[in-house]
Formats: structure tokens, C-alpha cells, sequence
């Protein structure tokens, strides 16, 4: 007798597999999951936003280094897998061939149970170690199975598939033979087998073969954790290669943002060196031009408004010496008004009117040429808030058009000609675009840089329009097209907030939600001892109300004409 032609893996049995269509316990229906998947794309794309570049561009070479290495990895296990189960498969299919064609000879045809013992001890001495079992089952007679060692391999272990696969008789090649050889992979205790079996020619018996796949498992073990340790080096080269890249890249770009920072402070004198001939390099040499052309045109600018600094100084004193003598003359015409013609006296009224508001002019400018340039100095002293509100109020004859509210002893060292100003241009403006009653109220409060003074001045006027509200302290702002002309030089406003700002202070200005617009000066509390002995303040310089300091004609306390409060509606 003679085993027939075996050919390994046609028709091999396999195992159940579990439905792919049936749902798994505990994921999610296909809507949630994808819902998920976006939501953490949409998290990963937000973290990419939030991180620097550097690790940005470290994280794409790993990400693409890994998908590399465990692409090449995958290929080469998969082939080296394939390669090595393959080769020890064959070999043991063709070594049980073999041998169970070299002893189905010496079988006779009423074989016993001995014989296959006997059969199956000779076929299991073999070079490769696989056990055999031998099982007779046919014409009726009770089932006989001889195994080479029981305790290894046993019939019960022979799957049912490969049971019905060995015993189907097909007739579908050129060879003729009825059996072919099957095989199957099993896995018992964590250890992987191959079991093959064939019906022997003619009505012999069935021969089964259990090889051990253990050490092929652990060459692909070890292959996996070869190809696992180089795919970890090419990560890790590959981070370090990012990093070097990064530096590379990444250091023009940061004396490019330094060089920036330093062109925004006001140094238009940054330059960069050239290195190279890459693109870094011609983004190098157009911000040397970019920051030469905007040095130049900024020097061109400075020298433009330097000029037009000076002619403004230089106009406003030229004026002051023919404006004094126009001032006396007007102030003897006025004298004389009620003498003159009737007809002659309207004439001169507009002339005195038009010197004084031409003289405050004049003034103005010279003090918005000192704040431009720099000049303009303090005299800090230790006044009582409280009594500065109402001599300013009192000096300009306002007392029955204002409510004051303002608790007296309220020391604050300031400037008590620069703080008459301010207070002078808020109510004046007040009591011209507002309307009386205007309310001036003081109050001691605490703001994010410490202790304040706080003075709101509020009217019950309609309100500065909304259009307007942004540009109320700007120079020369008119708020009317239709009205170029107004009783002010559309200066004081911007004057008092000049004067704030010396201080250290601001001013800021908004709509009552009940109607009226309302002013709040803020200044910071500073306070300074005043000397018990009267002659220790003599070198002090002090202005006081209705005197003027040296040098500053504007806005002093006691002046006949209402301060300037330009036009805002």
C-alpha cells in the first residue's frame, strides 16, 4: 500500500470565524464613532495650532519616520513569516509523507490495532519530532486509533473539519487520487501547531501528523522585537535629524522675530547678516530693505513734523508781541464802547471778542508745541482737591450752573495750575455743549495701579453722538461739517488730557444711560509731607490759583473768557 499524491493546502478546513457584520458589545453605533473620530481630529488639530513650530515640525518627521519604519517593518515580518511557516510546513508535510509511504508497505491488509501501533511508532521516528496517530475506522469494524505517544497527541485532538476534509474522496485533477493530504494551524496552551492528515491508498487507515510550530514562533518573535527595537531607532534617529533641522531652520526665524521686536520698540536701525543663498537668506536681505525704507521714511516723517513743530513755536511767539499790543488797544476800545457811535459799537464788541478768542488761540498752540516737544514741566504741590474745584468753579463766575459734591480734605500732590486747566476745559465744555445744571463730584477710589482721584463731571445735555465719542479729545475735531466755526479752538479737551497724562492720570468720556454726557478725570493719590517751617519751602516752586508758572500761559485761573472746551456736538 501506498499513501496517496498528497497536495498541501488544497481544500484545508477552517476554523469558524466570527461574523464581521454582527455588532461587538460595548462600541458605539457607526454615527457616535465617526462623531468621535472627528472630534479628536478636531482636538489634535487645535493642539497642533496651540504648540510652536519647532515641535510641530519634530512631530511630522517622527509621525512620518514611524509610518515608514512600521510599514518596512510590517512588510518584512509579513514576508519572513510567511517564508519561515511555509518552509517548516512543508518540510513536516513532506517528511510525514514520505515516511508513511516507506511503512505503508509493510502493513497487511488485515491490520490490527498492533500494527498501526507499530506503524505509527515507526512513522514518528522521525528527524522533525512530530507525533502521529493512526486511526481505522472502516467496513464496519470498531474504530482503532494508534498513537506514537498519547500524552502528546491524541485523536480526540484532531479537529472535526480536517476529519471530514481527509475522508472526502475528490476526482477534480490530473492525478486521479481520491484523498489528498489537509493541514490546519492550531494554537494549544499558547503554542502553535500544525496538524495534517491523508487517507492512506486504498481502505487503509487514516494517518494524522501533530508538528510543534514553537520554534519557527520563536524566530518570529525574536524578528519582531529585531524589527521593533529598528523601528524605535529610526523614531528616535529621526526626532534627532527633525530636531537638527528644526534648529537649522528655525534659527534665522528667530533673529528674524528678534530682529522684528526690535524694529517695533523704535531701533530702525536693525539689521540682520545675510548667510547663504536660500530662501531664509532673500527673506534676510528684504527685511534689511524693508527696515532701511521705513528708517528712511520715518527720518523723513520726524524731520517734516519737526519742521512743522518749529513754525508752530516759532508762529505762536512771533504772535504773542503784536497780539499783546492788539490786546491793549481792544481793551481801550472796550473801555470806550459806551462813548462810541451806536453803528461804530457792534464793530468793536466783535473785534475784542475775536482778539481774545484769537489770543487763547495763540496761547493754546504754544502749549500743545511744548507737550509735542517734550517741554512741558510740573510744578507739584500739595492741594486740597475740594478747594481747587471751587476756586476754579468761583474764578470763572460758574457757581449758580454747578452742583458740587466734594468732600473736603482730599490732599493730593499735583499741579495745581495744570489741574485748574483740566478742570476749566471739563466744566467749561460742560456748561457750553451740556447745559447746567453740571455736576462735579470727587471721590477717593482704588484702580489696578493703586489709590485715585476720581473727578466726574457729568451735564444734562443729549449726549455726545456716537460717531463723535471717539474723537472728543482729538485736535482741532469738529463734530459738524456744517459748523467749521465754533467759540473754541477744538484744543482744550486735548490740552486737559495732555495734562492728565503728565500727571500720570487719563480722562475718558461716555453717555449717561439717563441722557447727558459725563467726563471722569482719573489721577493717581500721591501725596508729599509739607515742611513744619514756612522758610524750608521757599526754593519749593508752587502755583497758586489765579498765578501763572513760568513759561505757561494757558488756561490760567481768573482769565475773563470760559475755558476752551472745543466742539463736540
Amino acid at each position: 500500500m501506498r499513501p496517496a499524491p498528497a497536495r498541501e493546502g488544497r481544500g484545508r478546513a477552517v476554523l469558524p470565524q466570527a461574523d464581521p457584520h454582527r455588532p461587538r458589545r460595548g462600541l458605539p453605533p457607526g454615527r457616535a464613532f465617526v462623531t468621535h473620530e472627528t472630534g479628536v481630529r478636531g482636538r489634535l488639530r487645535a493642539l497642533l495650532r496651540l504648540t510652536s513650530l519647532r515641535l510641530r515640525l519634530v512631530t511630522v518627521f517622527a509621525l512620518v519616520a514611524l509610518v515608514a519604519a512600521v510599514s518596512v517593518s510590517g512588510i518584512a515580518y509579513w514576508l519572513n513569516r510567511d517564508a519561515v511557516v511555509t518552509r517548516a510546513q512543508n518540510s513536516a508535510l513532506g517528511e510525514f509523507r514520505k515516511s508513511l509511504g516507506d511503512n505503508a508497505g509493510a502493513l497487511p491488509d488485515e491490520a490490527t490495532c498492533d500494527d498501526l501501533r507499530g506503524m505509527a511508532a515507526a512513522v514518528a521516528n522521525n528527524t522533525l519530532g512530530f507525533e502521529v496517530v493512526l486511526v481505522e475506522d472502516q467496513d464496519g469494524r470498531p474504530e482503532c486509533a494508534a498513537e506514537s505517544d498519547p500524552a502528546v497527541f491524541s485523536a480526540a485532538m484532531v479537529p472535526d473539519s480536517l476529519r471530514e476534509a481527509v475522508r472526502q474522496r475528490r476526482y477534480d485533477d490530473d492525478s486521479g487520487a481520491p484523498f489528498h493530504m489537509y493541514w490546519q494551524r492550531i494554537t494549544r496552551e499558547g503554542h502553535p501547531y500544525l496538524i495534517g492528515g491523508t487517507q492512506v491508498m486504498g481502505e487503509g487507515p487514516t494517518g494524522y501528523m501533530l508538528a510543534s510550530l514553537g520554534a519557527e514562533s520563536d524566530d518570529l518573535r525574536s524578528l519582531a522585537w529585531s524589527l521593533g527595537i529598528a523601528t524605535a531607532l529610526a523614531v528616535i534617529g529621526s526626532v534627532l535629524l527633525a530636531q537638527a533641522a528644526a534648529r537649522t531652520v528655525l534659527r534665522p526665524v528667530q533673529r528674524l522675530s528678534d530682529a522684528a521686536h526690535r524694529l517695533g520698540q523704535g531701533k530702525l536701525d536693525t539689521r540682520l547678516e545675510v548667510r547663504g543663498a536660500d530662501e531664509l537668506a532673500e527673506l534676510t536681505r528684504t527685511f534689511n530693505d524693508a527696515a532701511a525704507s521705513l528708517e528712511a521714511r520715518v527720518a523723513e516723517l520726524s524731520g517734516r513734523e519737526e519742521a512743522s513743530r518749529r513754525f508752530v513755536a516759532d508762529m505762536s511767539h512771533e504772535l504773542r508781541t503784536p497780539m499783546t499790543a492788539i490786546t491793549a488797544m481792544t481793551e481801550v476800545l472796550e473801555e470806550e464802547i459806551d462813548s462810541l457811535d451806536p453803528m461804530i459799537a457792534p464793530a468793536v464788541q466783535l473785534v475784542v471778542s475775536e482778539t481774545r478768542r484769537l489770543n487763547d488761540l495763540v496761547e493754546n498752540l504754544m502749549e500743545v508745541t511744548r507737550f509735542d516737544a517734550g517741554t512741558a514741566r510740573m510744578v507739584l504741590d500739595a492741594v486740597d482737591i475740594a478747594d481747587q474745584v471751587t476756586a476754579c468753579i468761583d474764578a470763572r463766575a460758574w457757581l449758580d450752573a454747578v452742583e458740587l459734591d466734594a468732600p473736603r480734605h482730599v490732599i493730593a500732590s499735583l499741579d495745581p495750575r495744570r489741574l485748574d486747566v483740566i478742570l476749566a476745559n471739563l466744566i467749561g465744555n460742560a456748561l457750553k455743549h451740556g447745559g447746567s445744571p453740571v455736576r462735579v463730584s470727587l471721590r477717593e477710589e482704588t484702580g489696578p495701579a493703586g489709590p485715585e482721584v476720581v473727578i466726574r463731571v457729568a451735564d444734562h445735555g443729549p449726549g455726545i453722538p456716537a460717531e463723535v465719542l471717539p474723537h472728543v479729545f482729538d485736535r482741532f475735531y469738529k463734530a459738524s461739517a456744517s459748523r467749521p466755526r465754533s467759540d473754541g479752538s477744538g484744543l482744550g479737551l486735548s490740552i486737559a488730557l495732555e495734562n492728565a497724562h503728565l500727571h500720570g492720570g487719563d480722562i475718558t468720556a461716555r453717555n449717561l444711560p439717563g441722557g447727558g454726557a459725563e467726563f471722569t478725570l482719573r489721577l493717581p493719590h500721591r501725596t508729599q509731607d509739607e515742611p513744619d517751617d514756612p522758610c524750608e519751602a521757599e526754593d519749593t516752586p508752587v502755583v497758586l490759583p489765579g498765578s501763572r508758572a513760568p513759561g505757561d500761559v494757558t488756561g490760567a485761573p481768573g482769565h475773563d473768557s470760559p475755558a476752551d472746551g472745543g466742539e463736540r456736538r
